[in-house]
């Protein structure tokens, strides 16, 4: 998982400037998906529709920080991880990066949360720092003896390449899960070096986004080479996205990371949804294959789960896309696809089918698109279609569940 990184920003989704060649090897050797979906417009409460397989209207983190107080809000005990799942099917847990769903002592940190291992940072707010003094192994903090006193020796992106290579070399003979969540290319845009791009006409700002997507595109690709040396490619599925689209800080002029969308990062059109969503599994995904299938991350839960031969937990909102990877009949059918957003107010988007609904507040008139038409959401028609508009309207008001801490009118006495 890239952190902000645009739907447009890799080259087999049209990029031209940023070079990714490990990334769009994954593409040759699996399956792309156009219409994949992020779990939110941003990090945290994307993350949290990832482990517990349900939308942003139903799981428990679902912005940055609690609306009520500013506060962080942890994943609970109750709340059921697809680390959990696997784990519990015999499977070895490991996550390297950024977690952003619980603080230290809490009862989200991921050791509470189904992953019998675990290094990187636990916010979204230390994750900025790129050569931070110090990281999280498990419950406890690890120095980092290159960047002591300011020192800049030590490259996270690099360290966490350098740890998901040790977790699977440790593991190779058992069954294994890897959340493997690189902070690049997340602003503050820090990197080692520009490489290819230091003579480029381009800002600085641009430089350092093209040379952060392509280190991580080089460490994705020692992920990659480590699994073929040790033959482990023919037997394990690689997942490679982004926690949300486009960041507004990402020299988006230039690359149009967001592509053919509307909005970008905190916005709930598509530019702010849409992600780069790739699938390898040697002789069981077909190679060099394109799907428009849209699912969403609270799907990789149940889609894991049916793989491990394990009980898919009640009460998510997930379906199993194992048939759409595999090739397969049996493609689930879904009522419709759910996202909100509390950036400067409070936001709501569905998808049903070809249909997209955005409002902004509750009492907010709907906006309707055909995205069959207008990808970009240009035109709003909800005037021509008042049956599907109210419609949409009925499931938006129904699709989310009350949080104390994400009131839908802002903070509350």
């Amino acid at each position: 998982m890239a952190d902000d990184m645009g739907w447009g920003d890799a080259g087999c989704y049209g990029q031209k400037l940023i070079q990714t060649p490990h990334i769009d090897r994954l593409a040759t050797q699996g399956m792309r998906f156009t219409s994949a979906y992020a779990g939110s417009a941003v990090c945290a409460p994307s993350r949290s529709c990832l482990m517990t397989g349900q939308h942003s209207g139903h799981t428990r983190v679902r912005w940055n920080h609690s609306v009520q107080n500013g506060d962080r809000v942890p994943l609970r005990p109750e709340d059921i991880t697809v680390a959990e799942v696997l784990r519990d099917a015999g499977y070895v847990t490991g996550i390297v990066g950024k977690w952003g769903l619980g603080e230290p002592g809490t009862t989200g940190i991921p050791n509470r949360q189904g992953f019998t291992d675990w290094y990187g940072f636990l916010n979204q707010d230390h994750a900025v720092d790129y050569y931070t003094d110090h990281l999280w192994r498990n419950e406890k903090k690890e120095p980092i003896p290159g960047n002591q006193n300011g020192a800049k020796g030590e490259y996270t992106t690099d360290l966490f390449t350098r740890e998901a290579l040790r977790f699977i070399r440790v593991n190779r003979w058992n069954p294994f899960f890897l959340y493997l969540t690189y902070t690049a290319p997340h602003a503050d845009l820090q990197v080692p070096s520009q490489g290819v791009y230091k003579d480029k006409p381009w800002s600085e700002i641009d430089k350092n986004y093209a040379a952060m997507v392509t280190h991580m595109d080089r460490g994705i690709g020692q992920v990659l080479e480590l699994l073929s040396r040790l033959r482990l490619a023919m037997y394990t599925l690689v997942v490679f996205t982004s926690d949300n689209g486009a960041g507004h800080k990402s020299g988006l002029p230039l690359f149009n990371g967001t592509g053919p969308f509307r909005g970008a990062k905190g916005e709930v059109y598509e530019g702010g949804l849409r992600v780069p969503m790739i699938a390898r599994w040697p002789e069981r995904i077909a190679p060099g294959s394109v799907s428009d299938y849209p699912w969403a991350f609270w799907d990789l839960l149940p889609t894991a789960a049916e793989l491990a031969r394990a009980k898919t937990p009640a009460g998510i909102d997930g379906v199993s896309v194992l048939p759409v990877l595999l090739g397969k009949p049996g493609v689930p059918k879904r009522e419709y696809l759910y996202w909100e957003s509390h950036q400067k107010g409070f936001h709501q988007a569905i998808r049903d089918g070809q249909w997209k609904g955005v409002r902004h507040g509750l009492r907010a008139p709907l906006e309707l698109y055909d995205l069959t038409a207008d990808v970009g959401e240009k035109s709003n028609i909800a005037d021509q279609h008042p049956e599907l508009t109210a419609r949409l309207t009925t499931l938006l008001n129904a699709a989310r569940t009350e949080n104390a801490d994400y009131p839908p009118e802002g903070k509350t006495k």
